[in-house]
């Protein structure tokens, strides 16, 4: 064990120490975390930040930062250590609220929550995947902005990853991109501690990892002690210098690092040392008992020296960009809009038109059209396919393919990774200077859904582009048949779903998505042709922003009872209400394609679209019913999908599900004929 008092002349063990024990008060104090991880990460994360990492805790935000994940989030307390003493907003006193309402301190690290966090993580292997997102966004951006010939961001992504995120496929997933990508500013140090909750990672964890990154085409370094400092700096530094590949640095770490008992156990893995073992493991590295939360005034002046170095890195950078800005003002202008999250004006006359008078078309193709129409005026839209593109209609016509030797390239090809292409998609948009988007069938967003729950914790604006929408897809056969996706998106908060009903509804949708900053948004779209049945474009726009609108009624008199549908259904119902006109009855068709911007208008909007006093009410759609009773309440009906789907052509399966304009009719009667009204 190394024994460090802070009466002593290592600064530097001093500081270390000082980590490790700010780390385990704060567990200790909230009665729940993890303590063992930051005591064996806590000499490698202290190199990090005040030899290599480029930052200005002065200037939280500077666009050339270098970033640091803590991918492993259940080791925030160590995280937060680092912040404070760093300099950044963060106090003791929320060192000392850990895990608590209300503190700058939560279990995992929050983005927007705590100043310096970078990206929420927690759920393993996440961490690692976003990050790979804010590599190719700095490559991205270097082929972009150049001031002299010299990329105006040349940042790099250092992440500190565990066995479990490296055990999590989504890493895998992205590792084997950021390799083939050749991500040279990415840097991953991995704790290899060779502990789990269960135990040691043997029970489940054998492969050898080094030669797995090898593999992948990763830079792959080893230091056998991460106590080590001269060994760790030798290795960072190589991995620096390393601008062709992305690096894994494995070190060996020993969880729970000077606990005399829980050391390389996972008892101090998830949970308080206890109120005797941190006395010991406080003796045993020389640290005094008393008081809790200790930070010796020496143990601060490495994080000093490292953050005036950062300050001093910042300004000459700013410098730089007031240069660029004299000798490429409309680049300037671009980034500096960019970094605003604003639009540029008058953006929106691009979008394409369509009338009742075009023949049908898919909400997939229309949605391809789209792209193609505004690719030029949004330089910060960046995105692409889980090698689906050309299904998904995702590609920038006359843009090359983000690659190596192309990192200007708009079009970016995931492969059939679907999980890692949310987190990407989520560090692109972490940068605040990106407009992502990434695509897939409906069905796949299962295996992105976590990616997707984070941008929206997160309130990044990503779009997620899901084609081939419901059974409707016909005889690729339920594997492929969406029942359920469309409920889990609509659950999950601050994530906009939006189904549209057809072209003029698609285009809608697009502008809804582009216009929102504050969260990420799902397009569900048909991979059959619509008919095209908005009134006018203006109309359709007006209703999509609202999430509901009123898109038919019979004329005549108020109507005597309410449709409700989404996406392809839409259509059906107006035919289904069309043969109710023919029996005398009136009834009213309302389009909704998101019901999260529906909920957000004034109560006076949602009962003009729905009046409360018609209580006759169908909803349709052809996916599970979960949710729609809250539109048409307990005197409504639902014609939905009550299992999973069937192989057949999309017009055989319409009626073997009873799609069809004579049930949505029939059932439309049934319903208005025990409604209390119509008793009365």
């Amino acid at each position: 064990m190394t024994s460090t008092d802070p009466r002593d002349g290592d600064v530097a063990q001093l500081s270390i120490n000082t980590l490790r024990f700010l780390a385990v008060d704060m567990v200790e104090k909230a009665k729940s975390g993890h303590p063992g991880a930051p005591l064996g990460q806590a000499a490698m994360a202290w190199l990090l930040w005040t030899r290599f990492l480029r930052h200005d805790p002065a200037d939280p935000l500077w666009p050339n930062r270098d970033r640091f994940i803590l991918s492993c989030g259940h080791a925030s307390a160590l995280l937060y250590g680092l912040l404070h003493l760093a300099g950044y907003d963060l106090s003791l006193a929320e060192l000392e609220r850990f895990r608590q309402l209300d503190s700058k301190t939560p279990g995992h690290p929050e983005f927007g929550h705590t100043v310096g966090v970078e990206t929420t993580t927690g759920p393993l292997g996440q961490g690692l995947a976003t990050a790979v997102g804010m590599a190719i966004a700095r490559e991205q951006l270097a082929a972009r902005f150049s001031e002299g010939g010299v990329p105006l961001f040349d940042y790099r992504t250092w992440v500190l990853a565990s066995d479990g995120d490296l055990m999590e496929g989504v890493a895998s997933e992205a590792a084997s991109l950021a390799g083939h990508l050749r991500l040279g500013g990415l840097k991953v140090l991995y704790d290899s501690n060779q502990i789990s909750i269960d135990g040691s990672t043997d029970l489940a964890f054998t492969e050898q990892v080094d030669r797995r990154f090898a593999a992948y085409g990763w830079n792959v370094l080893e230091v056998a002690d991460g106590n080590d400092l001269p060994a760790l700096g030798a290795a960072m530094a190589m991995a620096e210098a390393e601008t062709s590949r992305p690096t894994l640095i494995v070190v060996r770490t020993h969880i729970g690092f000077g606990s005399p008992h829980k050391q390389d156990s996972a008892e101090s893995h998830g949970a308080p040392l206890g109120a005797e073992e941190t006395r010991l493991t406080k003796a045993a590295l020389g640290w005094p008992a008393e008081p809790a939360f200790l930070v010796p005034p020496a143990a601060r002046q490495p994080f000093a020296t490292a953050a005036e170095r950062g300050a001093a890195a910042a300004r000459a950078w700013h410098a730089r960009l007031a240069r660029f800005a004299e000798s490429e003002p409309e680049l300037a202008r671009e980034l500096e809009r960019r970094s605003l999250r604003a639009l540029p004006a008058g953006w929106e006359a691009a979008l394409p038109q369509f009338t009742a008078a075009d023949k049908p078309i898919a909400t997939r193709a229309v949605s391809g059209k789209v792209l193609q129409a505004i690719t030029r005026q949004l330089p910060e839209l960046l995105g692409g396919s889980a090698d689906l593109a050309e299904s998904n209609n995702t590609l920038l016509a006359g843009e090359e393919s983000f690659s190596a030797t192309h990192p200007g390239g708009r079009n970016l090809r995931f492969g059939v990774r679907e999980h890692a292409m949310g987190a990407i998609l989520s560090g692109l948009a972490l940068t605040g200077l990106f407009r992502p988007y990434g695509g897939t069938f409906l069905i796949f967003s299962d295996y992105m859904r976590p990616a997707i729950r984070l941008a929206a914790l997160m309130r990044q604006p990503v779009v997620y582009v899901f084609t081939h929408d419901s059974i409707f897809l016909g005889e690729d056969g339920p594997t492929h048949q969406p029942i359920d996706q469309l409920a889990s998106l609509r659950a999950i908060p601050g994530l906009v779903t939006l189904r549209p009903a057809d072209a003029c509804e698609t285009v809608a949708a697009w502008k809804v998505a582009i216009e929102r900053t504050a969260g990420p948004t799902a397009l569900a779209l048909s991979r059959q042709k619509l008919t095209i049945l908005a009134a006018s474009a203006e109309r359709a726009a007006a209703g999509v922003a609202r999430g509901a609108y009123v898109l038919y009624e019979t004329p005549g008199g108020e109507p005597e009872i309410l449709l409700l549908a989404s996406g392809s259904e839409v259509e059906l119902a107006l035919a289904g209400l069309r043969l109710l006109e023919q029996d005398g009855r009136r009834g009213r068709l309302v389009s909704v394609p998101s019901w999260e911007l529906f909920a957000q208008q004034d109560a006076e909007y949602r009962d003009t679209v729905l009046p409360a006093r018609i209580r006759a009410r169908l909803a349709v759609e052809a996916a599970s019913p979960l949710g729609w009773e809250r539109f048409v309440g307990l005197d409504g009906g639902i014609l939905a999908m009550d299992g999973f789907g069937a192989s057949a052509p999309a017009e055989d399966l319409a009626t073997h599900f009873g799609f069809t304009p004579e049930r949505v009719a029939a059932r439309a009667r049934e319903i208005w004929a025990r409604s209390p009204v119509q008793q009365a």
